[in-house]
């Protein structure tokens, strides 16, 4: 397979420099062994927080810093992140290395960490030039990936001393709480209410949590690296920022949100960002059985769980169009953002109203 197919940075975009000749004092005392000079470039990946590769002669490290700008309450602690993956490794074999941490502001102007980086593919929207699947290796691939969320899923909590993550029971509960209030924090004049959207969350969600589990809550195909010898094979699962101890299922429904299918109609094609339109890639009917049937989980009421991780996707989205129209956010693509907030909320609409109002 041609090393092509593997992810590579590009230039730093406009407005989200880094100070180079701070990094690299730090990163050569803190990091043994990196000689040459240092090269910059960044992921284009990514619309919250912010990664780049550092390059030292043949040597990669790869830097996780949060965005610039307003950053809204404990999101993009890219510190607890790295404790996360620290905790994980032993336990998770997908997880990249931490290499060190930096909470001195003086360095970058925020905390960061700093990671070994897997070299691979990262699928986004389309397959990248060069890879071709048949529906039976799509099949099998999306089979792959569900498999690792299962293997997490079925992590000891405690054995892997994350038992500090957990709250207790009530997660679902302050998950909807929770992003509700967020939604009216990034709420701009341009944006739909999802008033509608949020009482039916309050109403319909579930009495109890589902179980109690490490959850990644945000696992889709562009935070998953495939090997580039055998694309079939997942190597790492990246983007543990938002990792803690909760309710799989909430798991399950945030990765169903991005999961936009053959049959779905325009309007939700032009939101996809990972090929599961692809034939041979699951529906989302067939994820949620095939999870259930790999976990042993019984998966209650799917619409609960579905149009919460869509109206979390909306709000995360409207977020980073926040920060964008405030200046804080370069990316040009953010732009774009508005509509697929709407959409969004067009989407949860439609599903509730194919599951109805009835509180289980």
């Amino acid at each position: 397979m041609d090393d092509s197919l593997s992810d590579r940075p590009s230039a730093v975009r406009d407005g989200e420099e880094l100070d180079l000749a701070r990094l690299d004092a730090y990163l050569r005392a803190a990091v043994p062994g990196l000689h040459g000079e240092a090269q910059l470039r960044q992921f284009r990946g990514g619309a919250s927080n912010l990664t780049y590769q550092i390059d030292f002669g043949p040597r990669s490290l790869v830097l996780r810093r949060p965005p610039f700008g307003q950053r809204h309450g404990t999101a993009h602690d890219m510190l607890r992140e790295a404790a996360v993956m620290r905790a994980l490794a032993p336990v998770y074999r997908h997880v990249p290395q931490v290499l060190a941490t930096c909470d001195d502001e003086t360095v970058l102007g925020c905390p960061f960490y700093v990671m070994q980086r897997i070299d691979g593919i990262i699928l986004r929207r389309d397959l990248p030039p060069g890879l071709a699947l048949d529906a039976a290796q799509a099949r099998q691939l999306c089979l792959n990936v569900i498999d690792r969320l299962v293997e997490l899923h079925a992590i000891d909590v405690d054995a892997a001393g994350l038992g500090a993550l957990d709250r207790g029971d009530g997660y679902v509960r302050r998950q909807v709480d929770g992003w509700s209030a967020r939604w009216q924090r990034a709420h701009t004049d341009d944006a739909p209410s999802f008033a509608g959207v949020i009482d039916w969350l309050h109403a319909r969600q579930p009495a109890r949590d589902s179980g109690r589990c490490v959850i990644h809550n945000d696992f889709r195909f562009d935070n998953v690296v495939l090997d580039v010898a055998d694309p079939l094979r997942v190597i790492g699962v990246l983007d543990w920022e938002m990792a803690t101890v909760g309710d799989p299922l909430m798991d399950l429904g945030n990765a169903l949100a991005y999961w936009i299918e053959a049959g779905d109609d325009a309007a939700l094609q032009a939101m996809r960002r990972q090929p599961t339109q692809l034939p041979g890639m699951l529906t989302r009917d067939e994820v949620v059985a095939y999870y259930a049937a790999r976990s042993g989980r019984a998966v209650g009421d799917v619409a609960f769980y579905q149009v919460q991780g869509l109206f979390r996707l909306a709000v995360i989205a409207q977020q980073i169009y926040q920060r964008w129209r405030e200046g804080h956010a370069r990316n040009p693509e953010f732009a774009s953002l508005a509509q697929v907030v709407a959409q969004l909320e067009r989407r949860c609409l439609a599903l509730i109203a194919q599951a109805g109002t009835v509180v289980p």
